[in-house]
């Protein structure tokens, strides 16, 4: 099959992503991302510079990608408490278990890159805010629930990936909802993931 001269960096992020993704950080090579994008590895080489240069870009775009599906989750869920539990379920689609593992290493990666990690924090800061905004009306509730709610949120994914029964959104949306009864007792919180 012949080498396609031109491929977007979008499209070779996605390809790199996928196989971070799919076989882990130490498994993105430039053999490896020329073969499932058909650029060859001198070509990706001439435009990522360096292996490091190509994992962090490729943990960039993935952040491009949730930075995208938060803002878009916030945009379509209500302002109330079920909409918070919502957009963490709406963030929630790992699929099985070995899919959540593998997401683990890639956070490795993400924590011990100084620009990848601030990525992560501003992530934290506008996550925090969505939900923040979701308690703006309601009574009783404290001063910085967006991150304890994201803290939770976090937790639950954590605690089903050591028993991972049934479908992750339904166990994180049962965290959520009692979280939230905890934290905000006046408040009836019914959410169907």
């Amino acid at each position: 099959m012949p080498r396609s001269k031109t491929l977007s960096n979008e499209n070779v992020l996605e390809a790199a992503s996928r196989l971070i993704h799919d076989h882990g950080p130490d498994a993105l090579t430039f053999d490896s991302l020329a073969r499932a994008c058909g650029l060859s590895p001198a070509t990706l080489v001439q435009r990522f510079k360096t292996k490091a240069g190509l994992k962090q870009a490729a943990l960039l775009h993935a952040w491009d990608g949730l930075d995208a599906k938060t803002t878009a989750l916030a945009a379509s869920t209500p302002n109330t408490p079920e909409g918070a539990i919502e957009l963490l379920v709406g963030l929630s689609h790992y699929g099985g278990i070995e899919t959540y593992a593998e997401g683990l290493l890639v956070l490795r990666e993400d924590l011990r890159d100084p620009v990848l990690r601030a990525r992560g924090g501003a992530w934290k800061a506008a996550l925090s805010a969505a939900l923040e905004e979701r308690f703006a009306d309601v009574t009783g509730a404290p001063s910085g629930i967006g991150l304890l709610m994201a803290s939770q949120w976090q937790g639950s994914l954590l605690w089903w990936g050591f028993d991972p029964q049934g479908r992750i959104q339904d166990f994180v949306a049962a965290g959520l909802r009692g979280f939230v009864a905890a934290v905000v007792p006046a408040t009836t919180v019914q959410v169907t993931p």
